[in-house]
């Protein structure tokens, strides 16, 4: 059965995938990566390809889902399917960027803590009962990874490169899933990448924003799995 590789997004590890390993881990072999050790794209998909099983299923998941589509690019052959997870495949625009430099400058101040609290978790999960516990995990992941993992994955993704390209030349089984409510990475460039793709299932996950893999483990966990399957 193929291996699944595993890629956490921005700030998270191996704990944003916890309902999925716990449904999966008895079925097939699981390679979980960190994204912690590279400030660039490339450098994680090389990281990820040297350890990673000869030929893979690959899903990733917002910066997780960045790093998945540059080892699609970097070598087609080794990956079985890829699964694309509240991500993004265009380049980062200027705004973007100059929003990143006062949270970076913030974090190099000491106020890792209060960057996440205030500028970034509020825009990560859709209202629900879980929304705390879902948030107090993501502050976890993100102080344990600490300022430097931070610096470094934002100038990744200040530099990523485009995916669109990559994307179109894809011949693969191939899903692209989304929180209904994600504003970090909306409903329409998971559109945008299903329609990239020849052959891509895009499906919506309702009641969850960013994290539909904490917010609605069972819903995102069953797309993986007929993905999986297909």
């Amino acid at each position: 059965m193929t291996p699944l590789v595993l890629i956490p997004g921005m700030m998270c590890d191996a704990r944003l995938f916890t309902p999925q390993v716990a449904a999966l881990s008895g079925q097939r072999y699981l390679h979980l990566v960190s994204l912690a050790r590279h400030s660039s794209i490339e450098a994680m998909a090389q990281a990820i390809l040297e350890t990673a099983p000869p030929r893979f299923a690959l899903a990733g998941l917002s910066m997780g889902g960045i790093v998945a589509m540059e080892v699609l690019r970097l070598a087609p052959q080794r990956v079985d399917r890829i699964a694309l997870l509240d991500t993004n495949p265009l380049a980062e625009r200027e705004e973007i960027k100059q929003r990143r430099l006062p949270q970076m400058q913030a974090v190099r101040n000491g106020r890792l803590a209060e960057v996440m609290r205030d500028e970034m978790k509020p825009n990560y999960l859709a209202p629900g009962p879980q929304r705390k516990d879902v948030l107090d995990l993501c502050m976890a992941m993100a102080l344990g990874l600490g300022p430097h993992v931070f610096l470094s994955q934002s100038r990744a993704l200040m530099d990523r490169p485009e995916q669109t390209g990559t994307l179109a030349q894809a011949r693969l089984p191939a899903l692209v899933l989304c929180g209904r409510q994600d504003v970090l990475c909306p409903l329409e460039r998971h559109e945008l990448m299903a329609g990239l793709i020849p052959g891509a299932r895009l499906e919506v996950i309702e009641n969850a924003g960013h994290l539909p893999t904490l917010e609605q483990p069972e819903e995102t966990t069953a797309a993986l799995a007929r993905w999986l399957e297909a």
